[in-house]
């Protein structure tokens, strides 16, 4: 039976377009199949993303890369107004975040891991923290009239590599196959096509399809010896539990057998 939520309405925010669609987009898609309004955002437009393209070109090229994606999902689309390497946890983003959590008014809402390897990532992961919190309080004003009704359940997918920033392992508290969804998870990420471009020039990197499906098939091979049954490909979560954060594993509850949880979190 599914849990009795108010809102079907499901957002990831990323820091960069690519970082929902590398991290949770099968988990989006067996939400989107379950019949969930789903919203994936950005904080920023990838600027920087670039070695031959002026920031605004290259912002233009990744927003349109970022709507094909979501089109792919039966996704909508946000872009939450900040800049590459200039996310703050600072008044003006919080109440932008919380805004935006105001309008698309969801039940789940996942993001970055508060430990990672990039400040744009950590600091999105604190502010749509921060948000969770502050949307339903509706004494902290926004430009979105009113609040909502309750801190949603939140996620963090994982970090790069799945380690922080000592290169010690961060542990998933549970695992979603995916196993079925690589395809499909694939087509959302090759709409990226000028990301694989900067990385091989920034970062020395030509594998970029293939690093997220081997990414995945590591944490299938985790999810597998957990449940002790064949799972090829997984994606990461842990909940976050802190205090007055709803702390039932809601995903659990709506994905069933599709979780699995971790003998070692």
């Amino acid at each position: 039976m599914e849990h009795n939520v108010k809102s079907k309405s499901a957002l990831a925010l990323g820091a960069h377009p690519d970082d929902v669609e590398i991290n949770c987009s099968g988990t989006l898609k067996l939400l989107k199949e379950r019949g969930w309004e789903i919203y994936v955002a950005t904080m920023t437009l990838g600027d920087c993303g670039s070695r031959e393209l002026s920031p605004e070109s290259i912002s233009q090229k990744r927003h349109a890369e970022a709507e094909s994606a979501c089109a792919l999902l039966g996704a909508s689309y946000r872009y939450a107004g900040s800049r590459d390497f200039c996310i703050f946890n600072d008044d003006l983003h919080n109440r932008r975040v919380t805004d935006l959590l105001r309008e698309v008014k969801p039940a789940v809402v996942f993001t970055h891991s508060p430990a990672d390897y990039l400040l744009d990532h950590e600091t999105t992961s604190t502010l749509v923290r921060n948000a969770c919190f502050y949307a339903p309080v509706l004494n902290y004003q926004t430009s979105q009239a009113g609040s909502i009704s309750h801190i949603p359940h939140l996620y963090y997918f994982d970090a790069m590599g799945g380690v922080d920033i000592f290169g010690k392992p961060i542990t998933p508290e549970f695992y979603v196959d995916v196993s079925d969804l690589m395809d499909f998870r694939l087509q959302m990420l090759a709409q990226h096509a000028s990301q694989r471009e900067w990385l091989r020039s920034q970062h020395g990197i030509d594998d970029y399809l293939l690093a997220m499906q081997n990414w995945a098939a590591e944490r299938g091979r985790e999810a597998a010896s957990a449940a002790g049954t064949r799972v090829t490909h997984a994606e990461a979560f842990r909940q976050h539990h802190g205090h007055s954060y709803p702390t039932d594993n809601l995903l659990k509850e709506l994905l069933g057998k599709r979780i699995i949880l971790s003998l070692s979190y």
